[in-house]
C-alpha cells in the first residue's frame, strides 16, 4: 500500500455494466470484492452522453451495502446534491470544472451529512485544488477525459498524480486519490507507484474475459506490495 497508510480501495464503475441489469451487476462486484460501487452521472451538457439520475442510485441502494460514490458530470451540480444525497449516495463528487463557487459546493454536501470528492479533468491544473484541499475527502484524478468508458490511460496524469500527493503530504493533510479512467491490471501498478490510492475500474471489471470477481481479484494482486515512489 502506499506510504501513509493509504488502504488500496477498488471501486467498480457501472458505467461500464448491463444497464439492463444494473442492480445485479453492482451485487456481483460485490460479492467478488469491490469496495465501492461509482455511479458516473452525465447529463449530455458537461459531457456529451446522458446515464443515470437520483432514482438510479435510490434503487443501486436497495441491492448493495456498498458506498456509493456518485460522480457528478453535470453543469450546476449544486442543483442536484440534496437529491443525490437522499438517494443514498455516501459520497458526491464534483468537478472543478462545472462550480463556479467550488468552496460553497463542497460546504453544501457536507451540511448534507456526506462526504465531498473534487475531481478534475486531465488539462486543469492541480492550482485550482489548493485552496480547498482542506474541504475535500477524496480528490479524483481523471486519467481519461470524461463522458465514455473504455478509454486508454492519458500518461501526463501519472506526473500529476505525484505532484497531487506530494503536495498533500507537505500540508500535512490526509486525503485519499482516485484515479478514473483506463485502470486495469497494467496500469494499476504505475498509478499506485505514482500516489493513487483509490482505483476506479469499469471495463477491465465488467468484461466477458472472466467474472468480475475473477478480474477483481486480478486487478488487486496487479498492485500488491506496489509503494507510492514519494
Amino acid at each position: 500500500m502506499p506510504e501513509r497508510g493509504y488502504p488500496i480501495i477498488l471501486e467498480a464503475s457501472i458505467l461500464s455494466a448491463d444497464f439492463a441489469q444494473l442492480g445485479e451487476d453492482a451485487r456481483r462486484a460485490e460479492v467478488g470484492g469491490a469496495d465501492v460501487i461509482q455511479v458516473d452521472v452525465m447529463d449530455g451538457v458537461f459531457v456529451p452522453v446522458i446515464t443515470f439520475g437520483p432514482g438510479v442510485v435510490k434503487a443501486l441502494r436497495q441491492w448493495v451495502n456498498l458506498p456509493l460514490d456518485v460522480h457528478l458530470m453535470i453543469v450546476e451540480p449544486e442543483r442536484h446534491l440534496e437529491a443525490f444525497a437522499a438517494a443514498g449516495a455516501d459520497r458526491l463528487i464534483v468537478h472543478q470544472e462545472a462550480c463556479l463557487h467550488l468552496h460553497r459546493v463542497l460546504q453544501m454536501i457536507h451540511e448534507l451529512g456526506v462526504e465531498a470528492g473534487i475531481t478534475i479533468n486531465p488539462a486543469t491544473p492541480l492550482a485550482v485544488l489548493e485552496d480547498v484541499l482542506d474541504l475535500t475527502d477524496l480528490v479524483q484524478i481523471m486519467t481519461v477525459n470524461p463522458g465514455w468508458g473504455g478509454q486508454t490511460l492519458i500518461e501526463s496524469q501519472l506526473d500529476k498524480i505525484h505532484r497531487l500527493r506530494t503536495l498533500i503530504e507537505r500540508r500535512g493533510l490526509r486525503i485519499p486519490i482516485a484515479v478514473d479512467g483506463g485502470v486495469d491490471r497494467t496500469t494499476a501498478p504505475r498509478l499506485v507507484e505514482a500516489g493513487a490510492s483509490v482505483l476506479i475500474s469499469g471495463s477491465s471489471l465488467y468484461n466477458d474475459r472472466a467474472t468480475v470477481a475473477e478480474n477483481v481479484t486480478l486487478l488487486r494482486e496487479s498492485c500488491h506490495d506496489v509503494t507510492w515512489r514519494g
